[in-house]
C-alpha cells in the first residue's frame, strides 16, 4: 500500500515544501495539510492542483490518518507540544520527520519519546530560503534509522530538495546540530555584508561599487542578500523571509552549544546584539537582514536606507 502523508506546519518555508511534494512527489493519495491557522492551510490547498490535497480539521486528525508525519515549526516549544499532542493516540509503526530548525537537545528527545510509542523519527531540516523551498532547491539533512531515512529519501532530492546530506543511523540531534551550526555562516554573511557595505557609503567607495565585487567573486547567496540590503528589502517586506525572532532563537541555540562544547561564537555574539537592535525597532515583523539598519544606526546613518 502507498503511505498517506500529512505535513504539519505551513510557514514561508513549509508552503514551498508542500507544494514540491504535491507537483513533484508521485503521491498516490492527497497530501493531508494542516495548521494551527487554519487559514494558512485553507490558502494553500486553494493553489495546490485539484485533488492532490486535502485539508485536516485538527492535529489528531492529520495524525491518525496518515503513515508519514512531515513537521515543520517554528521554534522548539511548538515542536514539543505538537509531538506531545500527536503521539497520544496510536502511532505505532507511523514516521515522523521533522523539518523544523531546534535544538539537538530537543530533537534527541522527541526522538526518545516517538520512539516510546512504536514510532520512528527522522530528523530532516533544511537549508535554502523560501524562494530556494518553493523551486525544489533545499538541502535535505537526514539523520536517524538508516532503514527509516530511506522511506524519506524519496521526497527529499529531486522533491523538496537538489540535494542529502546523509547521515543514517547516527542521532536524530546530528542533523539539527548540522543546521544550527549552518546557519551561523548565514548570521555571519548578514553581518559581514551589513558591515562592508556601511563602511562602503560611509568611506565613499560606494555601495554599487561595493556590490559589484561581490557580484564577481561571491555570486550566490552573498550576491543575493548584498541584493536585498541595497533594495530596502530588509525594512519594506510586510512579512520576513527570516525572521528576527527565529534568527535569534538560533543564535541562542548555537551559543548555548559553543558554550557547552567549551567554545565561543564571537562573530554569532556581535550578530545577535545587532538582531536585539532590529527588533527593537521592527518587532516581529524584523528580518535577519535588517542587521544592517542596526549597523547603519550605530554608523549615524538611518536604519532605512
Amino acid at each position: 500500500m502507498p503511505p498517506q502523508l500529512t505535513w504539519i506546519g505551513l510557514g514561508n518555508m513549509g508552503r514551498g515544501m508542500c507544494k514540491n511534494l504535491v507537483e513533484k512527489g508521485d503521491l498516490d493519495k492527497p497530501l493531508i495539510i494542516f495548521n494551527r491557522t487554519q487559514k494558512r492551510a485553507t490558502d494553500l490547498n486553494a493553489t495546490l492542483p485539484s485533488g492532490k490535497s486535502t485539508i485536516a480539521s485538527g492535529l489528531e486528525e492529520a495524525v491518525s490518518r496518515a503513515d508519514i508525519i512531515f513537521t515543520c515549526l517554528g521554534d522548539d516549544a511548538a515542536i514539543r507540544d505538537t509531538i506531545a499532542t500527536a503521539i497520544k493516540g496510536n502511532v505505532k509503526g507511523k514516521l515522523f520527520v521533522d523539518c523544523s530548525t531546534v535544538h539537538p537537545d530537543t530533537t534527541n528527545l522527541l526522538a526518545k519519546s516517538i520512539h516510546d510509542q512504536g514510532a520512528e523519527l527522522v530528523a530532516c531540516p533544511v537549508f535554502g530560503a523560501p524562494a530556494m523551498a518553493d523551486n525544489g532547491q533545499l538541502v535535505c539533512v537526514l539523520a536517524g534509522p538508516a532503514s527509516a531515512v530511506e522511506r524519506v529519501k524519496p521526497y527529499c532530492k529531486g522533491v523538496m530538495g537538489r540535494a542529502n546530506i546523509d547521515f543514517s543511523d547516527q542521532p536524530q540531534g546530528k542533523a539539527t546540530l548540522l543546521k544550527i551550526i549552518g546557519n551561523t555562516f548565514i548570521l555571519n554573511m548578514v553581518e559581514t555584508l551589513s558591515e562592508g557595505h556601511t563602511l562602503a557609503e560611509r568611506s565613499g567607495l560606494g555601495n554599487d561599487n561595493l556590490h559589484h565585487f561581490i557580484e564577481t567573486m561571491f555570486p550566490g547567496p552573498y550576491t543575493a542578500y548584498s541584493g536585498r540590503l541595497l533594495a530596502g528589502d530588509y525594512y519594506k517586506r510586510d512579512e520576513p523571509l527570516f525572521g528576527v525572532d527565529l534568527a535569534r532563537k538560533d543564535a541562542k541555540h548555537a551559543l548555548n552549544l559553543a558554550e557547552a562544547s567549551g567554545t565561543k561564537m564571537k562573530d554569532v555574539e556581535i550578530a545577535d546584539g545587532h538582531l536585539a537592535d532590529v527588533q527593537k525597532h521592527m518587532g516581529s515583523k524584523g528580518d535577519i537582514a535588517g542587521i544592517y539598519g542596526a549597523v547603519r544606526q550605530e554608523a549615524g546613518l538611518k536604519f532605512e536606507n
